[in-house]
């Protein structure tokens, strides 16, 4: 990077310990009623997405365990290949200047995250300009900012181990099919009845099944009805997963590393279902997701990589409890149903720009329903590239605010972006042009965010349209 060429502030530099807080509160409730490395870019680099027919085919490794996780690592960087910045026209110091703009948020982050107490106010400022990748930063920070690592470092490693351990108990107890759980059960009961000196007088006992227990049971309360009905959820969260991300081998493929993270991510997501009847599973939390579990997994702390799906649980628990409500089509119309927060983004855009607001819902009869249904509902995850969407993350998550207020101002920053070319469209053109939204500078598109205000009479915004 810059170092020998430049010289940067000494600033602290300790390592991270394995130590993440705890779980939510719903599973102290349940036990009591019963996780390669980051890559590091260098700056002046930007990560080239490759196409799923770009990779070699190059078959499963034979080798032992230390030469599947050197392949996982290879492919890994193939996902995320580095290619140099095109440069540009002018003298080279904007990029030196650049460079050291990054080094020292870096250093700045490395710095807060040492101290013995977080301060979530400063590491919220940090995040809010954007994490530096590498190095497992964004990992601890994401946690903090989603409150599952408290502030206080010396309590880090207790909770970590207590509630890793929860999640497994919850895993075990919800994710093993009802005959597992019969045999257990079984048994230990066979384990009771035998003497002491094992041997068994007269014919062995044969132990009856009850009705809740027999798996051609209709019952509702039958452990093999919820059994099949988690099947059919399971059987569309696996045809989900196929589908996240197949640009990227971390998710996508038949390489030993992408199916272990594939059955990963199903677990987390069929565990949230069982934990949830009413809401269960639905189409696109794979989506949001992803961005979660592919942060965790490739921390450079191999103890926190190697407990990655336990950490992704309770931070995507924590993260849809703020926006759950959207996914359940009971409360549509409700105060807190997605029909709401789509007429407060209309609401943000008229504040801001009633031009543009009333030529979508007037002109163009262009509705909030057409196109941020799924902006909201899976936190921008369809809209922009992989980088790009762990980049407005760090804005969603370290907005004092909450997440649903930042979600909402980018939104609506999208449409302002875009402002000239909607108020040039019709209703095939514009909904056509939201429901693909063009590429665009993602900095700048969070400054927009950033800037608006609910009162129109204190919006002071300059656009480049």
């Amino acid at each position: 990077m810059l170092k020998g060429k430049l010289k940067l502030p000494d600033k602290a530099k300790r390592a991270f310990p394995d130590r993440l807080g705890s779980l939510v509160a719903g599973f102290e409730d349940k036990e009591e009623g019963n996780r390669g490395s980051d890559l590091v870019f260098e700056s002046g680099e930007e990560l080239e997405t490759i196409q799923p027919n770009g990779y070699g085919s190059g078959g499963e490794s034979e080798n032992d365990e230390d030469d599947e996780d050197y392949d996982e690592k290879v492919d890994r960087e193939s996902d995320l290949r580095v290619r140099p910045k095109p440069e540009r026209e002018g003298p080279g110091s904007v990029s030196v200047l650049a460079a050291i703009a990054a080094d020292d948020k870096r250093s700045d982050l490395e710095y807060e995250l040492s101290q013995p107490e977080i301060n979530l106010e400063k590491l919220q400022r940090i995040a809010s300009a954007g994490l530096p990748d590498g190095g497992g930063l964004r990992a601890t920070a994401w946690k903090l900012l989603l409150g599952y690592l408290p502030p206080s470092r010396d309590l880090w490693e207790k909770e970590l181990i207590e509630n890793r351990l929860k999640y497994a108990k919850l895993k075990e107890e919800l994710l093993v099919s009802p005959s597992q759980l019969t045999r257990k059960k079984v048994g230990a009961l066979s384990y009771c009845d035998h003497p002491a000196d094992g041997v068994v007088a007269g014919p062995l006992k044969r132990h009856e099944i009850s009705e809740e227990d027999h798996p051609l049971s209709l019952g509702k309360a039958s452990v093999w009805h919820q059994y099949f009905q988690h099947t059919e959820i399971a059987e569309q969260i696996d045809r989900d997963l196929q589908r996240t991300h197949p640009d990227l081998k971390f998710f996508s493929g038949d390489s030993s590393f992408s199916r272990k993270h594939r059955e990963s991510m199903r677990s987390i997501l069929l565990l949230f279902a069982k934990l949830n009847p009413v809401i269960r599973y639905v189409q696109g939390m794979n989506e949001v997701l992803a961005p979660i579990y592919y942060v965790f997994s490739t921390d450079t702390n191999e103890q926190n990589a190697a407990n990655a799906e336990a950490d992704s649980f309770s931070c995507f628990v924590r993260l849809l409890s703020d926006s759950v409500d959207h996914f359940c089509e009971q409360l549509d119309n409700s105060a807190v149903g997605i029909l709401s927060t789509l007429s407060r983004l209309s609401e943000l855009l008229k504040a801001n720009d009633e031009e543009l607001w009333r030529h979508l819902e007037f002109t163009t009869k262009v509705k909030p329903q057409y196109y941020a249904f799924r902006w909201i509902t899976l936190l921008l995850t369809q809209e922009f590239n992989f980088q790009c969407i762990m980049r407005i993350w760090d804005s969603l998550l370290s907005s004092p605010y909450g997440v649903q207020d930042m979600l909402l101002k980018i939104c609506c920053a999208m449409l302002l972006c875009v402002k000239s070319r909607l108020l040039s469209g019709d209703f095939v053109a514009n909904l056509k042009l939201l429901q693909n939204y063009p590429d665009i500078n993602i900095e700048h598109l969070l400054q927009v965010a950033r800037d608006l205000s609910s009162d129109p009479s204190t919006y002071r915004l300059s656009l480049t349209l």
